[in-house]
């Protein structure tokens, strides 16, 4: 699949990012509102009542499609990227009281019946007319959970104590206000929109609970490692290319690169296959996830720029200690050669509020691997460090590069390491990311701002732009049983 490039957009840095000035919201989950101020809110008052808050609900449609033919994918693209833009006036109005609830989601209905309207009619043009997406112009107005709700629940995490309750202030008792001596107290809006107490656990309290088939009689054993660096070039949007192309801050929230240096919203596949690349074999594929920050109130260059501070991402991006990429093989059988121009995405952006289906999130601490969290962040012991990791999928369908929900061209293999039937094994990317976090500090990653920071939201994105013959050298590599690099 080819996307062609529209309009070339200079690629972020931390001194570009306060210049942008666009807000969007993201059409599908749930959008949470402060009905009342809580900017003036201090680390000493946040013990008392939660503000009220409320949840706009809409389905995601671009989740839902399941077929969308190239020729068909630009305007479908434009409406849902519409649907984006109608979410976030309803989201403006709510927030300053401009609408009723009741006015603000009949209007919005009648606003997404008609880009839906639109997204049939231009997949009809040139296959069958989707009839199942007619019922998700409807959006709801709900309550967020109190203990989530923007300034509750923002005690400190203790890192240092390896404490065994897992809580995240190390068992202190109270309210859940933060110490306005903590970094966790300091500053206006740290605690907004989590994370909640209840989303960390002491890595010590956590069972060993890694386990990996055995590699059968056909198994590839060799692995290839590819050396990108740790984003030390500051390559930071708010973009993502696969999901949201052509649309600035498609993700509102800020991503980390390694690898290709021209990657944006506005990236083809020829403007990628002619970029450079931080990556020391020449490997041009792109390597993207949020950004892991410490919520310590102290404003980055994006404090106010769309993905940043205006989308509820808040304080020091960390840049990573050590970033390592590498390609195994399969327990099952042999690989074969991924695609140029692949796609692949892990884990699910908007988990907390889809639900954990396609969540993929792994979260440890450095000498307790062996134990692995998925909807916990990890506190950890003096002198070990946080690691993310994610698995890719590793099985392909074998013919196409992407998928109409980014999803259904690629699977994980069964627990034996088994592809499903039609799909056939290819090297599996595993990206394992270490930060040093300062002992004490409560830390997230960015989000959707509905999805309150869940450590269930992380995700990973991956785009091959492997040479062909890079390519080759690594499945021989992998097939051969060799460790390369």
């Amino acid at each position: 699949m080819s996307r062609q490039q529209g309009h070339k957009r200079p690629l972020l840095t931390r001194k570009a990012l306060a210049l942008v000035a666009v807000l969007a919201v993201g059409a599908g989950g749930a959008t949470v509102i402060a009905q009342q101020a809580s900017a003036g809110i201090t680390g000493q008052d946040r013990g008392a009542a939660a503000p009220v808050t409320a949840t706009i609900d809409c389905p995601d449609v671009g989740d839902r499609l399941t077929v969308v033919p190239e020729q068909a994918r630009a305007e479908v693209d434009r409406n849902l990227a519409g649907m984006d833009s109608q979410l976030a006036d309803a989201y403006a109005a709510l927030a300053d009281g401009r609408a009723s609830s009741g006015t603000l989601l009949g209007q919005l209905e009648q606003q997404r019946s008609r880009s839906i309207g639109r997204v049939s009619e231009a997949i009809g043009r040139f296959t069958t007319t989707p009839d199942d997406l007619r019922d998700l112009s409807r959006c709801t107005m709900q309550q967020a959970p109190a203990g989530d709700a923007p300034g509750a629940g923002t005690a400190v995490v203790d890192n240092t104590s390896g404490s065994q309750d897992g809580s995240q202030d190390g068992g202190r008792s109270g309210t859940g206000a933060a110490d306005p001596g903590s970094p966790a107290g300091r500053g206006s809006g740290t605690s907004r929109g989590g994370p909640a107490r209840s989303d960390f656990v002491a890595i010590t309290a956590v069972r060993p609970n890694v386990r990996r088939p055995a590699p059968g009689r056909g198994a590839s054993t060799g692995s290839f490692a590819v050396f990108c660096g740790r984003n030390e070039n500051g390559h930071f949007n708010p973009d993502n290319v696969i999901v949201a192309p052509g649309v600035s801050n498609g993700a509102h929230h800020m991503h980390d690169y390694v690898g290709n240096l021209a990657t944006d919203a506005f990236s083809g596949n020829d403007t990628l296959a002619a970029a450079g690349t931080t990556c020391t074999n020449g490997d041009q594929s792109t390597y993207y996830w949020p950004v892991l920050r410490l919520r310590d109130g102290r404003a980055e260059q994006d404090a106010n720029a769309p993905g940043g501070g205006q989308d509820g991402n808040v304080g020091s991006i960390q840049r990573p200690r050590q970033v390592t990429l590498q390609f195994q093989g399969s327990p099952a059988s042999r690989v074969t050669g991924m695609p140029r121009f692949l796609r692949i995405i892990t884990g699910d952006a908007k988990a907390f509020t889809n639900g954990p289906a396609n969540a993929n999130a792994s979260w440890s601490c450095t000498g307790f691997e062996n134990r692995q969290l998925k909807d916990k962040y990890p506190i950890c012991p003096r002198g070990s460090d946080v690691v993310r990791s994610f698995t890719f999928q590793s099985c392909w369908d074998g013919r196409n590069t992407d998928s109409a929900n980014h999803r259904t061209h690629v699977a994980f293999p069964d627990r034996a390491g088994r592809c499903p039937n039609g799909f056939r094994a290819v090297p599996k990317l595993v990206q394992r990311i270490v930060y040093r976090v300062p002992p004490g500090s409560r830390f997230a990653v960015d989000s959707f701002p509905e999805q309150l920071h869940k450590p269930v939201t992380d995700h990973g994105d991956f785009i091959n732009v492997m040479s062909d013959r890079l390519m080759a050298s690594m499945v021989r590599c992998i097939n051969g049983g060799r460790a390369c690099r």
